[in-house]
C-alpha cells in the first residue's frame, strides 16, 4: 500500500481512434486517480497527449512529424489538454495544476529544488500536480522518451513510493504473445538485464508497443532511487486501484537493491554528462565489483570538453556504459595524465586529488546480462 505514488499516462493511451485527445479517455483515468485520492494517496500524474490535443486544431490534418510542427501544435495543445484534465477532475471535486518541464530542470539542483518545493505545496493542499514536458522549447537531443524517463526523474526527485507506467499490454512478456503461444507475462523483475531489453524488442512488436524498451530503462532509473514500478494496462474500473494494491495487469519491478542517496541519483540519472572517460579492464572490475575509486592509471582515454565538478559517463574498452561520476580533472589534464601511476600524475598535472572520480561520487548504471524474473 503506497502513499505517494506517479501514474504515467502515454499518448496512445489517451487518443482516439482517429489519434486526437479522446475527452472520455480523459475522464476515465481522471477517475481511476481520484479514486486513489479518495484512498488516502498522493497522486501525481505524468501525461503526454498535447500534441495529440493540438495538432487538429491547429490545422494538421494528421499528427506531424517535424520539430517545429510538433512544437505549434503542443503549443495549441498543452492548454486543452489541461483542460480536459481539469474538466475531468473537477467533477470529483479535486483541483489539477499544470507543471512544464524539461530535462534540464532535473540536471540544474536549483531547478529542480524549486521544482520539487513546488509540487510539495500542491500537494499539501490536496491539489493534483499534472506533469509533462515541455515540448515547445524542448530539443531532441534533450527530450525524454514518450515520457517515461520523465515519469521515473519525478519519481525520484519526490521520493515516491510507487510509479505506475500505463500502456496497452500486460507488461513484460517472456515471447511476443501474438506469435508464441508459450509466451507467459512476467509478474516480477528484481533487477534489470540485458536480457530484459532483448525480451522488450522494439516498437511495434507485440511486447514492444508503446516503446517497452523506454518503459524498463524508466523502472530501471526509478528502482535505482527506491521506486517500485508498475508497468501494465489500467482499462477498467478499478484497474488502477488493483495495481496499487498488488494485484495489476502487468509486471512489478522491485526495489531490493541499496537505494541511492539524492547526490547519487543526481548523479546517475539527474545529471547531464559533460564529457566521456575510457577505462581499461582493471579500472573496470574495480569500479563494478571493487569499490574503488577510479585513478589515472585505469583511464584509456577521454573525449569532450568537461572540467573538475562537472558529471562524466565512465565506458569499458568494450564502450558499454559502466557509469557516471564527478570528475576531479579536467579533460585536458586527464589526457595528459592517462595510464599513468598516480604519483607521476600528480607530477604532470596539477589537481586538488589524485583521483579521477571518488567512488563517493561514482554511480553505476552498468546492466547485468542475466536477470531474476518471477512469472
Amino acid at each position: 500500500m503506497y502513499g505517494r505514488i506517479v501514474v504515467k499516462i502515454g499518448s496512445s493511451s489517451l487518443t482516439s481512434e482517429e489519434g486526437g485527445l479522446s475527452r472520455d479517455k480523459v475522464r476515465f483515468y481522471a477517475g481511476e486517480l481520484a479514486e486513489l485520492k479518495r484512498s488516502g494517496r498522493q497522486v501525481l500524474l505524468v501525461t503526454s497527449g498535447a500534441i495529440a490535443a493540438g495538432f487538429r486544431p491547429i490545422g494538421y490534418p494528421s499528427r506531424p512529424k517535424l520539430v517545429h510542427e510538433k512544437q505549434a501544435a503542443a503549443a495549441v495543445g498543452q492548454a486543452l489538454l489541461m483542460q480536459a484534465y481539469q474538466e475531468a477532475f473537477a467533477a470529483h471535486g479535486l483541483a489539477a495544476a499544470q507543471i512544464l518541464l524539461t530535462r534540464p530542470d532535473f540536471s540544474n539542483r536549483v531547478r529542480a529544488q524549486h521544482a520539487m518545493r513546488t509540487i510539495e505545496e500542491l500537494l499539501k493542499h490536496g491539489v493534483v500536480p499534472i506533469i509533462n514536458e515541455n515540448d515547445t522549447v524542448a530539443t531532441d537531443e534533450l527530450k525524454f522518451s514518450e515520457n517515461d524517463t520523465l515519469s521515473a526523474l519525478v519519481a525520484n526527485l519526490v521520493k515516491a513510493d510507487g510509479l505506475y507506467i500505463l500502456t496497452d499490454i500486460e507488461g513484460l512478456y517472456t515471447a511476443d504473445p501474438r506469435k508464441d503461444p508459450d509466451a507467459k507475462r512476467i509478474g516480477q523483475i528484481d533487477f534489470i538485464s540485458e536480457d530484459l531489453y532483448r525480451i522488450a524488442g522494439g516498437a511495434g512488436s507485440a511486447v514492444g508497443t508503446g516503446g517497452m524498451r523506454s518503459k524498463i530503462e524508466a523502472a530501471r532509473i526509478a528502482m535505482g532511487g527506491g521506486v517500485a514500478t508498475f508497468i501494465g494496462r489500467v482499462t477498467e474500473p478499478g484497474d488502477l486501484a488493483q495495481a496499487a494494491g498488488g494485484s495489476g495487469r502487468g509486471t512489478y519491478f522491485t526495489t531490493s537493491l541499496h537505494t541511492l542517496s539524492s547526490k547519487k541519483q543526481w548523479i546517475g540519472f539527474l545529471s547531464i554528462p559533460q564529457g566521456r572517460i575510457i577505462v581499461d579492464e582493471g579500472a573496470e572490475r574495480a569500479l563494478l565489483h571493487g569499490g574503488k575509486s577510479l585513478l589515472p592509471a585505469g583511464v584509456a582515454g577521454a573525449e569532450g570538453d568537461f572540467h573538475p565538478g562537472d558529471v562524466v559517463e565512465v565506458v569499458g574498452a568494450d564502450g558499454s556504459t559502466l557509469g557516471r561520476g564527478v570528475t576531479n580533472y579536467a579533460s585536458w589534464q586527464l589526457i595528459a595524465a592517462a595510464g599513468l601511476p598516480s604519483e607521476e600524475a600528480i607530477r604532470r598535472v596539477d589537481v586538488h586529488r589524485v583521483e579521477v572520480i571518488h567512488r563517493d561520487e561514482w554511480v553505476t548504471t552498468h546492466v547485468l546480462k542475466e536477470a531474476e524474473i518471477h512469472e
